[in-house]
């Protein structure tokens, strides 16, 4: 291409690193992958996630890297809540923190809302884990909704787009293959899926 490659940040928790599978299969790697072979030259410069991290500890995080000072990216992916849910954290926090988030993701693309997207929570009550450590899952699903709803409410908000890669998860439900060997993670075959499901959406926001 005749343009400079787009830099990519994404920013998340277990599910933007790709806990339990490698890192060429995640779901940001693999969007990336779909992109490049479209010729959209995308580079995923940089992951700020590591599993467990709710709002709070990803903000922390943002706020005090070094490296995010002065940067600013042509990409930015948001992917963040299901540990708030999981530790049973209020929902207000997460509106608050979350709205705080999508705010650092803006200025992080040079305030361009139209360079900013928001991915789902997917929903881990359908997983082996949630089954074995007898979770309820119908509750999970509840609480998960409401998370998302807040998500989608204020990426609407903001102008900045919101992709629901839930009911993809879903179907951990009759495909195990769906599910990394931790029994929590989605697998290489579900990245693939988000990421199949957000290319097109994401290319449009590059052209």
């Amino acid at each position: 291409m005749a343009q400079d490659s787009i830099s990519y940040l994404a920013l998340g928790d277990s599910y933007t690193i790709g806990e339990a599978v490698d890192n060429d299969k995640t779901w940001s790697s693999v969007l990336s992958q779909k992109l490049n072979q479209k010729d959209v030259e995308v580079q995923l410069d940089k992951i700020v996630a590591t599993t467990g991290w709710t709002t709070d500890e990803l903000l922390s995080a943002i706020n005090n890297d070094k490296d995010l000072e002065n940067a600013k990216y042509d990409l930015v992916s948001l992917l963040i809540g299901v540990n708030n849910q999981y530790r049973g954290y209020g929902i207000e926090q997460y509106k608050e923190e979350f709205e705080l988030l999508l705010k650092k993701a803006i200025d992080l693309a040079g305030k361009r809302v139209n360079k900013v997207f928001v991915v789902s929570i997917p929903d881990y009550g359908v997983t082996p884990f949630a089954k074995e450590n007898n979770k309820n899952d119908a509750l999970i699903a509840k609480e998960l909704d409401e998370y998302n709803k807040i998500a989608k409410n204020i990426s609407d908000k903001y102008g900045v787009k919101f992709f629901d890669i839930t009911p993809i998860s879903l179907k951990a439900i009759w495909d195990g293959e769906m599910i990394a060997k931790d029994k929590l993670h989605p697998s290489a075959k579900m990245y693939a899926e988000w990421a199949d499901y957000l290319a097109p959406g994401i290319y449009q926001l590059l052209k």
